[in-house]
C-alpha cells in the first residue's frame, strides 16, 4: 500500500474518530437511557458501544470499502484485505457507564503486522491524541514527547488489571515498582494510559493480559515518540491478546525488569 494512501487514511481517520467521540459522549450524557449487558466479570457492554462501533464502520466503508474491519463488539469482517482497521467503539466501558471521564474511542490501521495508524480521542477532554507511521506523533496538532526520566521513581507507571489478568504476576509488578520507588496509576482505559505514555505524562505501562482494540493505537503512538514497546502482534496477539508492555525511553531497562518480575 503507498504511502500516499495511507496518508489519505489518516486524514479521514482522524475526522471519524472525533466524530464517533461525539457521538459516544451524547450518550454518556444520558447514561440513564442505556441499555447495558455484562458479557463476562469487570466486562460491560453498552448499547452506546454497539452504536458507535456501527457508525464507525458504516464510515470506514463508505470511505475504504477494500479495507476489512475488526471491532470489538462485531468482530471480523473482510478478513482478506490488505489493511485492517482495528476498532474499539468505547475503551474503558466501565468508567463510561459509572459517569467518569477516562474513557476514549481507539481507532488503529494496519497493514502486514505495521501498525500504521493510531487515533484515540478522549471526548470528556477534548484531547486527540494521533500517530502515523514514520510521521511522528500529536495531541491536538502539537508533537508529543514522551517522559526524560531514568527512574521509576521520577513519575507514573499505568498498570492495568482485569480478571482475565494473572494475579500473582500483577501483584510481582506491583511489588516491584513498589521497591524501586515509584507509583501507579490505573485510570480505567488501557488505550488512554498507553497514550500518556507517548504525551509524557506516564514513565510506562504494563498489564498482563489484553486485547489488540484496546491497545494498538497506542503502541503506534509510544513508537512514533521514540519511545518502546514490545511486539503486540507477535504469535497471534492480533486475534488472542498479549501482554503490553511501554515505556519512555530512559525507562526501557526499568520497565523490562518490571516485565520480568511479573514472570513473563
Amino acid at each position: 500500500m503507498s504511502d500516499q494512501s495511507i496518508h489519505h487514511r489518516f486524514q479521514a481517520a482522524q475526522v471519524l474518530v472525533r466524530d464517533a467521540g461525539l457521538y459516544a459522549l451524547q450518550w454518556f450524557r444520558n447514561l440513564e437511557s442505556l441499555h447495558t449487558e455484562k458479557k463476562g466479570p469487570q466486562d460491560w457492554v453498552s448499547e452506546a458501544d454497539r452504536e458507535v462501533e456501527k457508525m464507525i464502520q458504516k464510515r470506514l466503508k463508505l470511505m475504504f470499502p477494500e479495507d476489512g474491519f475488526f471491532g470489538e463488539e462485531s468482530g471480523f469482517q473482510q478478513k482478506d484485505s490488505e489493511g485492517l482497521w482495528v476498532v474499539d467503539p468505547i475503551d474503558g466501558t466501565s468508567c463510561f457507564l459509572k459517569g467518569l471521564p477516562s474513557w476514549c474511542v481507539s481507532i488503529a490501521y494496519v497493514v502486514e503486522k505495521e501498525i500504521e495508524i493510531g487515533l484515540i480521542y478522549a471526548p470528556c477532554t477534548d484531547e486527540l491524541f494521533a500517530a502515523h507511521r514514520g510521521n511522528g506523533a500529536t495531541l491536538n496538532g502539537r508533537p508529543m514527547r514522551p517522559s526524560k526520566a531514568t527512574l521509576l521513581s521520577e513519575g507514573i507507571v499505568g498498570l492495568g488489571y482485569s480478571p482475565k489478568s494473572s494475579i500473582e504476576a500483577t501483584q510481582k509488578a506491583f511489588a516491584y515498582l513498589f521497591e524501586n520507588g515509584g507509583v501507579y496509576h490505573d485510570i480505567g482505559s488501557a488505550a488512554l494510559m498507553i497514550a500518556y505514555v507517548a504525551a509524557g505524562r506516564y514513565l510506562g505501562c504494563y498489564e498482563y493480559q489484553i486485547n489488540s482494540w484496546d491497545c494498538l493505537a497506542g503502541i503506534c503512538m509510544v513508537r512514533e515518540t521514540g519511545g518502546w514497546t514490545n511486539d503486540f502482534l507477535a504469535k497471534d496477539g492480533l486475534h488472542s491478546g498479549n501482554p503490553v508492555l511501554a515505556a519512555a525511553p530512559g525507562i526501557k531497562e526499568s520497565m523490562l525488569n518490571l516485565f520480568r518480575a511479573a514472570g513473563h
